[in-house]
């Protein structure tokens, strides 16, 4: 599954708050709060939107406590990282991780020192 700047952004954010307390109810307010903490404004509309497509997507699960919705990730990142990659192996090299490892390797030798 490829995944948005947003979508990404919010992952990783969910993921630093369930790694804090793996029993948390993550809310929207707290991911927004999370991103603007990290100098990411971001519109709270705009945030439930992308959690509730993540949701829609099975990235998220969503569920309700009292009267408000907590959201839990159902993917670790070392799994959602495995998955990109393999996505993008699949994509753009024909599966090869050979051809992928002489592409990384080719554009480090670019990289500035």
């Amino acid at each position: 599954m490829v995944y948005g700047i947003l979508e990404i952004e919010i992952m990783n954010a969910i993921w630093q708050l369930q790694e804090q307390n793996e029993d948390a109810n993550i809310s929207v307010a707290d991911i927004v709060k999370t991103l603007n903490n990290n100098d990411i404004e971001r519109a709270y509309t705009t945030i439930k939107t992308v959690m509730d497509r993540l949701d829609s997507k099975g990235v998220l699960v969503r569920y309700r406590s009292g009267k408000k919705f907590f959201y839990r990730s159902t993917i670790d990142k070392n799994e959602a990282s495995k998955k990109a990659v393999e996505e993008i192996l699949n994509q753009f090299f024909e599966g090869n991780y050979v051809h992928l490892l002489r592409f990384i390797e080719k554009e480090a030798e670019n990289l500035p020192v």
